[in-house]
């Protein structure tokens, strides 16, 4: 048994002929009785209270203490009385990724997570806790793809804590304890009518928009965020190196989604479209702070700003004001009624455009790998996941080659006449 256990009810004393003997204490009769206490290996005192009659509770409570010490499962009482809250907002404070990466972990920690495990001490969770917040986290997102993300940074908070010596496990790795499960919708590409019929809806100055996530499959940050000086006119190449994001608020240049740089084939016919847009509307000179609100200031000739030429496209706006008008005038999204706000339509948003763009790929023949790097995925097997169904081509093009050898043979008359003699 680690330390040792107080009695302070009695005290030793020595009396007048020189014996020990246990007197009472003023304490006597009133306050828990029992006090075991041990140095920690921070080196600091720490301590445990027990009533009266419960002295083999303590007994057992400090020889789990020195089981835990030798066995490197020992957690500080201290530490392990730190609430959810307390401690996901330290780990948030703390983290060095990038600002616009940390602000949606933050949301979805302080939004979905907080206010349901915030008050609860670190070192008293159980898988139970955590499913029973799975289920209220079900009721309130209904999308199982963003669930999941929020189970994810969750997860992270309690991991984290696992490694700084404030609980045993992370609860939310235990057998019982599900992870909502993955958007398993299959992506559905837009047909070229529809593509071009919302392309001709949007204001003449936002079209050729349409040409780069459909024509090069170019996130919406990054076709806000092109300058023209990465378009290769001659070389038939388009150097995707730039994004315009949001962070803290404010609107800042930025490395594309996980800093992977990457060139995408530029065709003929849309380096015309970008060709006749810059003769309409001239690239201008936008300054924004690279990184996050207080970084460097980095100018580049945008194609694409705000109608009145002031700075670069917000993409809350644009998809506001414009996006979702030209879903309606092309039949894609109902009208919304006087007052109301359009319908929410996110499996519509530009993102659909790089859907509509890997189809044509794949239908044309090309490979996933190449698929990869142009879209600018860091895993091929990922776009091989979310893309393989649209593969109807190739399963076609491996029959008609089995069909190209063995039709002779089956089209040949194997009548009477072609019996040997």
């Amino acid at each position: 048994m680690a330390g040792h256990i107080q009695d302070r009810w009695y005290k030793t004393e020595t009396n007048s002929v020189g014996k020990t003997v246990r007197t009472r204490t003023d304490r006597y009769g009133s306050g828990l009785r029992y006090r075991a206490r041990y140095i920690g290996p921070d080196g600091t005192e720490k301590a445990k209270s027990f009533p009266d009659g419960q002295k083999r509770l303590a007994e057992q409570w400090l020889t789990k203490i020195k089981a835990d010490m030798d066995g490197g499962r020992y957690i500080d009482p201290k530490a392990g009385r730190t609430t959810f809250r307390q401690y996901a907002e330290k780990w948030l404070n703390s983290q060095t990724t990038d600002p616009t990466t940390r602000e949606p972990v933050g949301v979805q920690i302080r939004r979905h997570a907080i206010p349901y495990l915030g008050s609860r001490p670190l070192g008293t969770f159980k898988p139970e806790h955590i499913r029973d917040w799975l289920a209220e986290l079900e009721r309130s997102v209904p999308a199982s793809s963003y669930r999941r993300v929020i189970f994810a940074s969750v997860s992270g908070v309690f991991t984290a804590a696992v490694e700084d010596d404030h609980l045993h496990r992370n609860p939310c790795k235990a057998s019982t304890v599900h992870a909502p499960g993955p958007n398993n919708r299959r992506v559905v590409p837009w047909t070229a009518e529809r593509t071009f019929a919302v392309r001709a809806a949007l204001p003449e100055q936002y079209r050729a928009a349409v040409d780069l996530g459909a024509g090069c499959g170019l996130r919406q940050g990054e076709i806000f965020g092109l300058p023209v000086d990465e378009i290769g006119f001659d070389t038939g190449w388009l150097h995707v190196g730039c994004q315009v994001k949001v962070s803290g608020g404010k609107l800042v240049f930025g490395l594309p989604k996980r800093n992977k740089e990457r060139d995408v084939p530029l065709a003929d016919s849309v380096a015309h479209a970008l060709k006749k847009h810059m003769d309409t509307y001239p690239p201008v000179e936008v300054t924004l702070p690279w990184q996050r609100p207080d970084g460097p200031p980095v100018t580049k000739r945008l194609l694409f700003v705000r109608p009145d030429g002031g700075g670069a496209v917000r993409r809350t706006d644009f998809n506001t004001r414009y996006w979702k008008s030209a879903l309606v005038t092309a039949g894609v999204i109902p009208e919304p009624k006087p007052g109301e706000r359009h319908q929410a339509a996110r499996e519509h948003g530009m993102h659909a455009l790089r859907h509509f763009y890997a189809s044509v790929l794949l239908d044309a023949g090309e490979n996933i790998k190449a698929l990869s790097s142009y879209l600018g995925h860091t895993d091929p097997g990922f776009t091989l996941r979310v893309y393989t169904h649209l593969l109807p081509s190739s399963e076609g093009r491996s029959r008609n080659a089995v069909d190209a050898v063995f039709h002779p043979a089956a089209s040949a008359s194997d009548g009477p006449q072609t019996a040997q003699p």
